[in-house]
Parts: structure tokens; C-alpha cells; sequence
């Protein structure tokens, strides 16, 4: 535990009290020194529900509001920020990756990053920041009624893809080589699980009649396995990149070409989506507590983070409680 002096808010800043922090694979990989983009010691956390201390008067929020936060800082100024698309803005500054998060009492953050959350608890707003993660790749993906969408990767990120596939009407299959966590993810999202034990490509053929799927979404995070996931895309199907590694990843050309396939990446989300997710969850169509399966304090997170990052059985989601 660090003690460090209390932030001052810069001018358009609101100072914020954390309540609650989820852990994401981002942090189990910052704890583990995996990380590709950082650059260490660094202070984690950003999927974040907060309460305002401070905020400037003209902005909307008062003391003691409870919000999501948006840790993705934009500039604001480049082609990114400049099409609307702040997501991928060039200089793109995440809290608890490329400056310090919020595993702390007291925090900083530009008054535009806070997000109006109102009936929400500091859990649900902790969850909202990954959920829009998936919804954004959703839309990415233009998912219709008449899609069936498979994804690969049944993490809390797959799952907030499921989800969000589903409630876009979409008829949508879930395949995790881990059989349970492809059937809790199921359950939870009204997905069908693809059976891991078996051929895999043979039950997606038997689900898709053949025919492989309009939308493909990979969130393995596994370089294999977003090379495989060509396979499954329908002739004039989509290929959505949810996760990011550090490979070359390669395909057949013919394959692609003679399918007319459109290969999209998804990164972070905007405003839009995390409106989306918290109408979804406000009216219940997003079942938080159903996610969020483990819990710390933030002394004993020290404690907990290490066993979390090597042994995942039952865990979806964990908070820090503050």
C-alpha cells in the first residue's frame, strides 16, 4: 500500500471517490508484467464506479452522484477525436494502463470522462466500462435479427459480446475449450453453448445448416485462435477482432476473397455504447449480479489479485470494494 498525496483537479477535472473497481484481464496481465503498452510502476484500475467529491459547477454533477467513468482520455484534435471516433483517438490515454487508475481513494478525471448513471449502484456502474466493451464490438459488427453470430471466447468480454448480440436479435452461438465457462456464459446471455468436447466445426456446420455464420466475433486473445476463426465466416459473412496480440496473424487469401469477407477490429467504446449498456442494465436486460462472482477490499486485493490471475474457475467478475 502506497500513500501518496491527494490529487488536485486541474481546471474541467472532477474529483472522484472510487467505490468500486473491477479486475479485468488487462490487470492480470499488468500484475504479471505481461502487458505489451505499459510502462511500470503503475497504479491499475478502470473499470471504475465512483462518487463525486468535485466537480466543476457548470458540468452537471454534484457531490456525492454515483457514476461509471469512461477511462478512455481522447485528445480531442486528431483524425480519430476529429470523425468521432475518440475510441481510437492517436494519443489515447487509459486510466490503469498508459497513466495511473483507480485502485486509490481519491482520484482525478476530466468531468467529460464521467458518465451520468442515475439509478445505478457503484456495482453496476463498475461493470459498465467492460459490458460496453462487447456492445461496441456488436455495432462494429452490424448485427441484425437475421444474423447468427458465433463468439469465440467465453471471458467476461466474450460474454458482454453474447449478450449484446442477443439483445440485438441475433441467433447466437458461444465456444469456449473450457465446456463450463461456454455453458455459464450461455446461460447468462440466452447464447447457445457450441460444445467443446467434439469437432467444433462440425456442430458450428450443424447450427449454421451449413452454411457457417454472418458474424464472427473472436475474444481469445489466442493468435490460433483468430487464424482458426476464418473458417466459421459464411460466404459474405463478417469477421469481427475483439481481442488484440502482439503476432502476425495470417489467412487463406482465396478463402477470403472467394467469400467477399469483411475483417473489422473493435477497440474500446464511446459514449454511445456506454449509454447502451446502462439502459440495459437499468431495465434489466443486462444481469449484473449474475456477473459479478468475487469480491475484495482494497488492502486485501494484494492478497486476492495474485490468486485470481491462476485460478479462474467460478470467476466472471471480480470488485474491489473501497
Amino acid at each position: 500500500m502506497d500513500r501518496r498525496p491527494a490529487p488536485k483537479p486541474v481546471p474541467r477535472d472532477a474529483l472522484v471517490k472510487p467505490r468500486r473497481i473491477g479486475v479485468c484481464g488487462t490487470d492480470y496481465h499488468i500484475y504479471e508484467g505481461k502487458h505489451p503498452y505499459l510502462q511500470y510502476p503503475r497504479v491499475m484500475g478502470h473499470e471504475l464506479g465512483v462518487e463525486v467529491v468535485e466537480a466543476p459547477a457548470d458540468s452537471g454533477f454534484v457531490a456525492g452522484e454515483i457514476c461509471a467513468i469512461n477511462p478512455y482520455l481522447s485528445c480531442g484534435r486528431c483524425v480519430a477525436c476529429r470523425a468521432g471516433r475518440p475510441n481510437c483517438c492517436v494519443k489515447v490515454s487509459v486510466l490503469g494502463v498508459h497513466q495511473d487508475g483507480g485502485m486509490t481513494e481519491l482520484l482525478s478525471v476530466p468531468v467529460n470522462n464521467l458518465i451520468k448513471s442515475e439509478g445505478l449502484t457503484p456495482d453496476q456502474c463498475a461493470t459498465v466500462e467492460f459490458l460496453a466493451i462487447g456492445a461496441h464490438a456488436v455495432r462494429r459488427g452490424a448485427i441484425t435479427a437475421r444474423d447468427k453470430a458465433l463468439v469465440v471466447g467465453a471471458g467476461p468480454i466474450g460474454l458482454g459480446v453474447a449478450l449484446f448480440a442477443c439483445l440485438s436479435g441475433a441467433t447466437v452461438a458461444v465456444y469456449d475449450r473450457a465446456v463450463v465457462r461456454g455453458k455459464v456464459a450461455a446461460s447468462i446471455t440466452g447464447a447457445t453453448a457450441l460444445e467443446a468436447y467434439g469437432d467444433p466445426n462440425r456442430a458450428a456446420q450443424e447450427f449454421t445448416d451449413g452454411d457457417g455464420f454472418d458474424v464472427v466475433f473472436d475474444a481469445t486473445g489466442n493468435g490460433r485462435s483468430m487464424e482458426a476463426g476464418f473458417d466459421f465466416v459464411a460466404n459474405g459473412g463478417r469477421y469481427v477482432f475483439v481481442s488484440v496480440v502482439r503476432d502476425m496473424i495470417t489467412f487463406m487469401d482465396p478463402d477470403f476473397h472467394r467469400k467477399e469477407m469483411t475483417l473489422l477490429a473493435t477497440r474500446n467504446a464511446t459514449q454511445e455504447d456506454f449509454e447502451r449498456v446502462i439502459a440495459a442494465i437499468r431495465n434489466g436486460a443486462a444481469p449484473v449480479d449474475r456477473l459479478i462472482t468475487h469480491r475484495t477490499s482494497l488492502a486485501d486485493a494484494v492478497r486476492d489479485i495474485p490468486q485470481w490471475a491462476t485460478t479462474k474457475l467460478g470467476l466472471i467478475k471480480a470488485l474491489i470494494e473501497v
